[in-house]
């Protein structure tokens, strides 16, 4: 069905989003789809004609906010508003949602159908919609259009490529979100382009395995390549990345370390275990050593890169001595950060196999709280290095708790704030390092 033209009267949506930073990038590009449909983004669902909630589905809490945040805006549907479920969790559980939430909800739709969102909400009018196919990969049509919150922004996301062909067995995402398919590189430099026209600075490029870019795509760029041609984008002055598979990163990505100063000094490599019989029932395709020789040849090309991951505590068959794998590999690697978890089945995952060695949930925790406490520690550590140290910094903008202090990031992802001023906002500042706490760092802005 082709979408109505744009209606006369303006009509507002309210759109919460739940998730990674793909949910996110999936938002922007929703709204500025349904901007041509005369939609404008609201913070006030109370005002909105259309309530869209975005989720995620890799771990249980996001289903525990989206049954809470439907019960918060079901009343809407009264005064003759739509409401709607996209995202990861619409997709694989569209159909119980779509019956679940009958009285509630109008619209449910996954992932891959982003791209056809204004007719899917013109139907929605007159319909119940439930619509969780993929679509044909020969032709999928990636979306060109810009995020309208983008304007003004100093960085912004830039999805590179969607779905996955691992088969790593704690995860959901190739059931949620398709087959991996690389976006035409020409695309994503127009766009980074479009973005830098703006005044963004610093760009995110997304991919479930970026590392395998272009590889499926004959005469496509490597993901490699793609990076030195995003470098080469006047304006663009920091290049990130995520998420990284160590087992695909190349030396031509390492080597882009020591050739491109745009890439930041960051990265996230997640590693989910250290020990080698967890890695193998996950499916990580690398060992424990592989990975620590993969650090060594990125620290080797930049030295001062800052390192953070993702752990998951408990998966099934993990013993003590695996776990304490872990832990030496924490100790070994010394992350600036992590995002750990308890192993939680997710349905339509391989690992639902194996739940006949699944850990108690009390040992869980207890491991997790060890992790997470040692992660702390390191991770203060770090920032208190820091200390009286000068770095460039790259102002975001204010702070969300006083007007008169400003944040931003270093080449290594650490957020900083100082006292300053509202129009150093895009600007990359020398800052001296005052103090540094677990979570963020207080500076001011050096001479």
């Amino acid at each position: 069905m082709k979408p109505e033209p744009p209606s006369e009267t303006p009509r507002k949506v309210y759109m919460k989003t739940f998730g990674c930073q793909m949910n996110e990038y999936d938002s922007g590009k929703m709204l500025a789809l349904l901007a041509k449909d005369g939609f404008t983004a609201t913070e006030d669902a109370e005002e909105a004609d259309l309530i869209l909630v975005n989720t995620c589905s890799v771990r249980e809490k996001p289903e525990q906010k989206l049954r809470s945040f439907i019960g918060e805006v079901r009343h809407h549907r009264a005064r003759g508003a739509r409401i709607g479920i996209a995202g990861c969790m619409a997709q694989h559980a569209g159909e119980a949602l779509f019956k679940r939430f009958r009285e509630d909800v109008d619209l449910i739709f996954g992932p891959d159908q982003v791209p056809r969102v204004r007719e899917l909400v013109e139907r929605a009018q007159t319909e119940r919609v439930l619509e969780n196919r993929f679509m044909d990969a020969d032709d999928y049509p990636f979306v060109r259009e810009l995020s309208p919150e983008s304007a003004g922004q100093v960085g912004a996301f830039v999805t590179i490529q969607k779905g996955c062909d691992n088969k790593c067995t704690f995860c959901i995402v190739p059931a949620t979100r398709g087959v991996e398919l690389s976006r035409p590189s020409a695309q994503i430099l127009e766009e980074v382009r479009a973005l830098a026209a703006r005044g963004v600075r610093e760009v995110t490029l997304l991919g479930q395995n970026v590392n395998s870019y272009g590889l499926k795509v004959s005469g496509e760029l490597t993901f490699a390549q793609l990076l030195y041609a995003v470098a080469a984008v006047p304006g663009v002055e920091r290049i990130r990345y995520t998420t990284s598979h160590p087992r695909d990163m190349g030396l031509d990505v390492v080597q882009a370390y020591r050739d491109l100063p745009q890439l930041t000094s960051h990265l996230h490599l997640p590693v989910q275990s250290g020990s080698d019989p967890v890695l193998r029932r996950m499916k990580r395709f690398y060992k424990r050593a592989d990975y620590l020789g993969l650090v060594d040849r990125l620290m080797s090309a930049r030295p001062d890169l800052s390192l953070t991951t993702d752990v998951i505590v408990g998966f099934p068959g993990e013993t003590d001595e695996d776990f304490e794998a872990t832990m030496s590999l924490l100790e070994a690697v010394r992350f600036d950060g992590s995002f750990s978890f308890m192993y939680s089945p997710r349905p339509d995952t391989p690992a639902l196999k194996l739940l006949d060695g699944a850990v108690p949930e009390d040992v869980m925790k207890d491991r997790l709280a060890r992790f997470q406490k040692r992660q702390q520690e390191l991770t203060l550590a770090s920032n208190k290095a820091m200390e009286g140290q000068v770095y460039d910094v790259l102002i975001e903008g204010p702070s969300r708790w006083d007007p008169a202090v400003v944040c931003g990031r270093t080449s290594t992802f650490k957020m900083i704030n100082l006292p300053g001023e509202l129009h150093w906002t895009g600007q990359t500042v020398p800052v001296r390092i005052v103090r540094g706490f677990t979570n963020t760092l207080r500076g001011e802005r050096a001479a």
